[in-house]
């Protein structure tokens, strides 16, 4: 394949971002990234020579370009066939919960803000953020009740699914969500991730500070 390029933006803040990034990382696809730092005066006219959506991130492959993380990982999956469980069920359940991600969880977005460098309290998330962290933690305890045999991840080995959750496990420690141990046990396997550890680094050295996602207080 030639050279992939993939445009994100903050590390610290930008969750879809890290969902198609941790995945090229995990799969062990050499691309190039370029970094738009968001909600700056130059941002638009940034993202417009890369972006026909505005909006990161973005995957570059010559002529072609990917504007979606979940479209971003499939067409990685179907490139290097990595990505999905091979039995069939499990490859079911496992793209039903990453659309499931992908397509709800509103309250969460806006409520807990991913802020991977930050420890936060003082965010009291209403019954709707409640009842979507309650949601999630189901998803993770009968994934990994059922399929925790063939590994660590939801569905045993890394998937896509376990992409999409990532950003999830960062907003869990940033606002001390108290977890059961079967969904800090999975926080603790997202965290021990190489590329994960990788981009908490890069997030923790970035100058930039977007106010909007700065909720709540600093813990003492």
């Amino acid at each position: 394949m030639s050279e992939l390029t993939l445009v994100i933006g903050n590390k610290n803040y930008s969750s879809w971002s890290l969902r198609p990034w941790l995945f090229l990382k995990q799969v062990q696809v050499p691309f190039q990234e370029v970094r738009i730092a968001l909600y700056t005066n130059t941002t638009h006219a940034q993202l417009a020579q890369y972006s026909p959506s505005g909006i990161v991130p973005v995957l570059i492959q010559d002529e072609v370009k990917i504007w979606d993380s979940l479209a971003i990982c499939e067409y990685i999956a179907e490139c290097y066939q990595q990505g999905w469980p091979e039995d069939a069920i499990a490859r079911s359940q496992a793209r039903s919960v990453a659309a499931e991600m992908h397509s709800g969880f509103v309250a969460l977005r806006s409520e807990m803000p991913m802020n991977c460098r930050a420890r936060r309290v003082g965010v009291s998330p209403s019954a709707a953020c409640q009842a979507n962290i309650q949601r999630i933690l189901s998803i993770w305890q009968s994934c990994r009740q059922t399929y925790g045999e063939a590994g660590s991840w939801l569905f045993g080995s890394f998937s896509i699914a376990d992409a999409m959750y990532a950003p999830v496990a960062s907003r869990f420690v940033t606002y001390g969500v108290p977890l059961p141990e079967i969904a800090q046990e999975y926080v603790n396997t997202i965290y021990a991730h190489p590329g994960m550890q990788e981009w908490l680094q890069a997030a923790q050295e970035e100058p930039e500070i977007i106010s909007e996602s700065e909720l709540g207080q600093p813990v003492p």
